[in-house]
Order: C-alpha cells, then sequence, then structure tokens
C-alpha cells in the first residue's frame, strides 16, 4: 500500500519555497503572526482554486472535514473562515505577485521551443486586456461606471506555453493602452496588440527600443504609400506597401515608415488591415502573427472559466489582488508540473483530475497514467489548445 504523500502535497512540491520564504521575508507577511502563516494562507487559497470552492465558508468545511490530513497538506494552523479573511485582508498581496513572477521565470524556459506554427525564433509576445465586472457597493474602490464596478487584467503573454509574462491588476477606468507605459520593452520581440493599443507615440517607443509591434490599423487610418511590394494573392494577401503617416500630429509622433499588409480571412469573410514596423518577414507571417494573439483571448476565457476569479472571498482591493496572484501562480504551478512529469493530458484535464483526487495517497504519475480521461464537456474546443 502507498505510504507516501497525499496529492496536493505533491503538487505543491513544485512549489520553490527558498524564494517564497523570501518574498514573505521582503513584505513582513508573517509580522506579529503566531499561528496562520503566508504559508498556510497561500496553502489553503490554493487548495480552494484546485477543487472549486464557492467561499471562504466552503473551504473551511472542506478542509475541516479532512482535518487529520491538514498536517500531511502542510498547513501547520486550525483552519477557520474568519482567520482566512483576516489574512487575506491583512497579508499584502505583493507578496503573491512577487511570487508568481518566480514561478513564471521557471515555466518560460520549459516552453522555449513550443511549435507556435509560425517560424520565428524571437520571442512573442500578445498584449490585452480583461474587464472583470464588480459590485460597485461592495467594491468601492474598482471604480469604472457610476453605478457599476470592475476591474482590469493587463496581461502581457508569452504565446510560447501561453506564460503570463506581465499583469497589471487596475480598476475598470484605465485604458487599455496605458498598459504600454508599464511595460519593460524587450528588444528583438514581437508585441501583436489589437486596435485598442493604436498610439502612434507609445508604437515609436516599441520601435526605439529595438522591439517590434503588428496590430490593426483603424478605419479612418491616414497614410501616404511610398511603395508596393509584390503579393500572391492566393494566399489571401492583397496587398504589401510601404507607408508613411499623413496627419501632421501623428507623423510627429511616428516619424518613420510602415508596413502595411491587407490580408482577406476567407473563413470569416473579412478584411484585415496590419501595421507594423517589421519589413523583413513575409507578409503573410506577419497576418499568421497576428492570428495567434487570439491565445491571450482563450486565456482570459479559460482562467475565467477555471480558476476561481469571478467569485471572490474578500472585497477589499488587498484581498481581490491576493486571490487574482495565488490563481495565476497555481495556473503557472500546474503548467510546471505538466512538463516536469511529461503530462500528455491538457491543462483542462489535468486540473479537473486534482479537482477530485486531492486527498488521495498515490505517486502523481499513477494518477495520470490512464488515457481514458475524455473531455465530455467541451463547449468551446479552442478553450482546450492552451498546453496541448
Amino acid at each position: 500500500m502507498y505510504s507516501g504523500q497525499i496529492i496536493f502535497s505533491q503538487v505543491m512540491s513544485f512549489l520553490p519555497m527558498y524564494p517564497f520564504r523570501q518574498c514573505v521575508l521582503r513584505y513582513k507577511g508573517n509580522y506579529k503572526t503566531q499561528k496562520f502563516t503566508c504559508l498556510d494562507q497561500c496553502l489553503c487559497m490554493a487548495f480552494a482554486q484546485l477543487t472549486y470552492r464557492e467561499s471562504l465558508r466552503d473551504i473551511e468545511v472542506c478542509l475541516n472535514t479532512q482535518r487529520s490530513k491538514l498536517y500531511h497538506m502542510g498547513i501547520r494552523a486550525p483552519v477557520s473562515r474568519s482567520t482566512l479573511a483576516y489574512a487575506n485582508e491583512t497579508k499584502d498581496w505583493r507578496i503573491y505577485a512577487d511570487f508568481a513572477q518566480v514561478l513564471i521565470a521557471i515555466a518560460r524556459p520549459l516552453y522555449a521551443n513550443e511549435d507556435l506554427g509560425v517560424e520565428i525564433k524571437e520571442t512573442i509576445y500578445a498584449l490585452d486586456a480583461s474587464t472583470i465586472d464588480l459590485c460597485l457597493a461592495s467594491f468601492p474602490w474598482a471604480k469604472f461606471r457610476k453605478t457599476k464596478g470592475a476591474i482590469k487584467l493587463h496581461t502581457l503573454l508569452d504565446l510560447r506555453g501561453s506564460i503570463p509574462t506581465f499583469i497589471h491588476i487596475s480598476d475598470g477606468k484605465l485604458h487599455d493602452v496605458n498598459a504600454l507605459d508599464l511595460l519593460i520593452i524587450e528588444a528583438g520581440a514581437f508585441y501583436i496588440m489589437d486596435r485598442g493599443y493604436l498610439d502612434f507615440l507609445r508604437l515609436y517607443q516599441i520601435t526605439q527600443a529595438l522591439a517590434f509591434f503588428v496590430t490593426r490599423a483603424k478605419s479612418n487610418f491616414a497614410f501616404q504609400r511610398i511603395y508596393s511590394h509584390s503579393v500572391d494573392k492566393s494566399s489571401g494577401i492583397l496587398c504589401d506597401q510601404t507607408i508613411k503617416l499623413n496627419n501632421h500630429q501623428v507623423s510627429k509622433d511616428y516619424p518613420e515608415k510602415l508596413r502595411r499588409v491587407k490580408f482577406y480571412d476567407k473563413e470569416n469573410d473579412k478584411k484585415l488591415v496590419f501595421l507594423t514596423n517589421n519589413f523583413s518577414l513575409p507578409a503573410l507571417t506577419i497576418a499568421k502573427l497576428y492570428k495567434s494573439r487570439w491565445q491571450v483571448e482563450l486565456f482570459f476565457k479559460w482562467i475565467k472559466q477555471h480558476l476561481r476569479i469571478k467569485v471572490f472571498y474578500g472585497t477589499s482591493e488587498n484581498a481581490v489582488k491576493t486571490q487574482i496572484w495565488i490563481a495565476v501562480s497555481i495556473y503557472i504551478l500546474v503548467a510546471i508540473m505538466k512538463k516536469k512529469l511529461d503530462l500528455k493530458q491538457s491543462l483542462y484535464t489535468i486540473l479537473q483530475i486534482l479537482s477530485v483526487n486531492v486527498f488521495e495517497k498515490m505517486p502523481i504519475q499513477q494518477l495520470f497514467a490512464g488515457d481514458d480521461y475524455i473531455n465530455l464537456n467541451t463547449p468551446d474546443v479552442n478553450q482546450l489548445n492552451l498546453f496541448g
């Protein structure tokens, strides 16, 4: 009979504990804490994410019914909803934000060789934002509209592995394009963005940082064609042009030449116009790069459906940000585990299996050894493409 760790403990064993303790120490997370430490809080919230708990009472009841196993889970203090609520309100959310960056640094090299369907060696990022609606009466700090509250997740996604490398949580009023001011641009990388980020002054800063961007042009876009390149229209490329901006103020914001690629999307019967500062890649590759941006949309859809970030366990800004960062950390942790154990199942399937087996005592490889796991609930098959 297997006498080792329970499944939950085996999953948590992929957490690098020394960096976690450094993050706690940096923000004095355990200052004046006698029993319920940051690690206890993190493990309780991780349990809630993995098992789809809906409330603090739900977490308390489920953990206390397995009280004899709490020690084996790494939780050293009694769990009550008041204790957990107090920890979420008072322990600095930046502990978990910093720790998520540690996990991101571990995960990205594991997915560095993932195939994107585009022959580019450079790093490819997709930048986008997603809004989570909140009740303004319960979350007065999350300003959005007069009678509505919301927060935004501004996310930069490394498309190799769909690993979020940058997340900024703001109130709903912050415009998407302002996220560009927060990024440290990586030379040589590609930044794929939709029309919401079409600000030529900010795009020129990407060019000056020796990076590349691909975005959509707006319908009222004014430009002067300098040169037209030959194209193969059977590939869907309608034109490939070198252009300059016409508008006086806009041309001051972006004084250099741009490339304009017009593409016919046969599947959706739409004509799309792309702008980029890269003049060396084939026009069809530019179109494929923009198409890969949809991975960030799938990422938002995926985490909203499968991680607990739409129902919050607390109403303060600290509690909400703590929950989001721990959710992101669990997402990345399972992605790390998938690679390190060479698991063939999708991330969705892995989380579903974990959710009903966290208290089982068996080797974790054995849990995923069967190939009979079939996802019967697939309203949108595209969302399951993350991590294979």
